[in-house]
């Protein structure tokens, strides 16, 4: 069984410190590998007094020292390192070398000091892959949801709001559900309230989304909408009726999905010619390398990438 690859995240942040919990209380189930620095994860053990596993494998990239470190603080290095983690093990995806790949968080304005295009590890694992057609999906027990547009300005998003992308979106998240639920039920939200009223509020949902559903529907495939937002997640979630949603923008899809599971959410990359799951969190600079980050998007980010992989 091929390994499941894990990226270190800036070390500022509470991704060394999560790995180390999450390892140690063997809550990760099954073989994997990290990419980072093993100087990073030694200080946190050391400072944190968290035994670092016996039979942990780290690919070493050798990039940060432990005087390097700044828990809590905006580190270009850490930055640097943090986005040769991705790249390394996004590349070992694509040669086979592991079954998927989890990524712990990175500092986006680490990052930029050093790559000023950063703008998410979605966007950059994409580029490593040459896949322009990506999205990221939001799971958790209670909701999944999906995203025409994800990082860019509410105003762009709406111009995003077009046929062929919403196509694409629905395609993938049909795709992912599916295999995870055979039996799962899709529903599109509209982009306006109450759905644009039938054109009285706006005719994104007339002239894009509809369409869109009609023709997801013509390949038999379980979507229904343009639904209001404001009790679309309300029937998904308390009635039950839905086990996804596809959202228009962003905070659509997050709001109600961080409501729900703050701790426990999971991002999905859809798109990818690779498996690709992350916990649901940032750096979280303010409780980094003090002990009291939770490990539950981390362990059900490692899960969800099993189950992807085939392995659970």
């Amino acid at each position: 069984m091929k390994p499941i690859g894990i990226t270190m995240g800036d070390s500022s942040g509470v991704g060394p410190e999560i790995l180390l919990k999450a390892a140690g209380s063997g809550e990760l189930h099954g073989p994997y590998v990290v990419y980072g620095d093993r100087a990073v994860l030694e200080e946190c053990s050391r400072r944190l007094g968290i035994p670092i596993p016996g039979g942990m494998e780290v690919v070493d990239h050798g990039l940060m020292a432990a005087e390097d470190i700044t828990p809590g603080q905006v580190n270009a290095k850490s930055g640097i390192a943090a986005r040769a983690y991705v790249v390394a093990a996004a590349r070992a995806a694509i040669a086979g070398e592991i079954a998927a790949m989890v990524t712990l968080p990175m500092n986006k304005e680490a990052t930029q000091l050093s790559d000023p295009g950063f703008t998410g590890h979605t966007e950059l694992i994409g580029e490593v892959c040459g896949a322009e057609d990506v999205t990221i999906m939001l799971a958790s027990p209670q909701l999944i949801v999906t995203h025409v547009s994800t990082h860019c300005s509410l105003r762009e998003a709406i111009e995003r709001c077009r046929r062929p992308r919403i196509e694409k979106i629905i395609e993938l998240t049909c795709e992912a559900v599916l295999r995870l639920n055979p039996a799962a039920r899709i529903a599109v939200a509209g982009l306006n309230p109450h759905a644009g009223e039938n054109g009285l509020f706006g005719r994104e949902e007339i002239e894009e989304i509809r369409p869109a559903v009609e023709w997801a529907q013509e390949k038999g495939w379980p979507v229904v909408g343009p639904l209001p937002p404001d009790t679309l997640f309300y029937m998904a979630v308390h009635r039950k009726r839905f086990d996804a949603v596809v959202c228009m923008y962003h905070d659509q899809g997050h709001i109600p999905s961080k409501l729900l599971d703050f701790e426990g959410g999971v991002n999905i990359a859809l798109g990818l010619p690779i498996i690709r799951t992350s916990v649901d969190h940032g750096t979280a600079f303010d409780i980094a390398w003090k002990g009291e980050a939770s490990t539950r998007s981390l362990v059900q980010a490692f899960e969800f990438a099993r189950r992807l992989a085939g392995q659970a």
